[in-house]
């Protein structure tokens, strides 16, 4: 069938709009035509070349639309269902086995491979190959033949257009918080970046009855929209001394979490001083292969403190998603007020303003 879909070429350059073909669906897929799909970081590492992800490709692992067709071996779905897109995971190895599949032994392959299995890719146009199944979904596109581990039933009820960044960003930050770190109520939190990772995270805290929150950013307006959304506290590190802040705000105790989501040297190893005893830190961030952070181990050594790596919220998508879609229809983790719309026309625009900090949550509408 003929779909619509944005095309990344070339390295850094805009996405092309073009129609390409889909091909048939195998039996452990699941034909989705998309309503909705978050643009996310990640998309802008792909297309930028971070990482090595093969060209010509679509990408987007934000979807959220309606199963139009099932695969022959796929239980978990059926024709009508309302699905959230997730990344995808192999099933099989050990840590998917271990009800760790965000920590697949073929997690890499599996997300930015940019085919299926075999070598074949979903997409085509006039003979050429066009990589598909990123993240098992490629959602910038009005349909996608997608893997089944990618697919999350939520409720009818939920404004599917706006659910897509449950997939992928929202999952990162409210999953490091929830699944990773579960913090007793009346701990204390610093999320250091407040872009929709950030606000997955704050969000969550907030949920999980943190009781001093600390939202840390350069953008004033984001941290305005912070405090709506959970913070107790902001600090712009920009114009304020973030240590002395974050002393006083603890009472000079330290946090007992931190987040990083920003993936920046100096900003990681800044949270990493603001920890209290037992103190813990997670870093999220997409950093470019090679990256490499700097800790004082002498006097800190005292703290008895966690550095650890997370990849998409340690989450189960089909367990943990659903759990999102609950919070959020109690009013718990209002996350649609992060969210700008756009048409699929418009997704280079869409990308310019997450990367210029004037949008929070970019997502596209078809």
């Amino acid at each position: 069938m003929s779909v619509t879909a944005a095309v990344a070429r070339e390295k850094g350059a805009p996405l092309v709009i073009e129609e390409l073909e889909l091909d048939e669906l195998r039996s452990n897929e699941v034909r989705v035509r998309m309503v909705g799909s978050g643009i996310c970081h990640t998309d802008a590492v792909a297309r930028d070349g971070i990482y090595p992800v093969p060209l010509p490709a679509v990408f987007g692992h934000e979807g959220s639309g309606v199963v139009e067709a099932v695969g022959s071996e796929v239980f978990t779905v059926e024709v009508g269902d309302h699905v959230v897109l997730g990344p995808a995971y192999c099933g099989k190895c050990t840590s998917c086995r271990a009800g760790e599949p965000m920590y697949c032994q073929f997690a890499f392959e599996e997300m930015f491979g940019c085919q299926r299995r075999d070598g074949t890719t979903g997409f085509s146009k006039d003979g050429e190959r066009v990589g598909s199944h990123f993240f098992g979904q490629s959602s910038f596109a009005s349909h996608a033949n997608v893997v089944e581990n990618s697919v999350i039933v939520v409720d009818k009820d939920a404004p599917l257009e706006l659910l897509g960044p449950l997939g992928c960003g929202l999952n990162t930050g409210a999953g490091a918080v929830l699944n990773e770190m579960r913090p007793q109520p009346g701990t204390s939190i610093a999320v250091f970046g407040t872009g929709a990772v950030g606000f997955g995270a704050l969000m969550a805290a907030a949920a999980a009855s943190c009781t001093t929150i600390v939202g840390v950013d350069i953008h004033d307006s984001r941290l305005e929209l912070a405090r709506e959304l959970g913070a107790t506290h902001t600090v712009n590190s920009k114009t304020q001394n973030l240590h002395e802040e974050l002393d006083r705000i603890t009472g000079g105790q330290g946090l007992n979490f931190a987040l990083d989501t920003t993936a920046v040297p100096a900003v990681i190893s800044s949270a990493a001083e603001a920890l209290g005893k037992r103190g813990e830190l997670v870093a999220v961030g997409a950093a470019a292969p090679g990256t490499e952070v700097s800790f004082e181990v002498g006097n800190s050594l005292l703290k008895g403190w966690t550095f650890k790596t997370v990849i998409e919220g340690s989450s189960v998508p089909q367990l943990f998603i659903p759990r999102l879609v609950e919070l959020w229809k109690q009013g718990r983790f209002p996350f649609d007020k992060l969210v700008q719309t756009y048409s699929l026309d418009d997704i280079n625009q869409g990308f310019e303003d997450s990367a210029s900090g004037s949008v929070i949550k970019p997502v596209l509408v078809y």
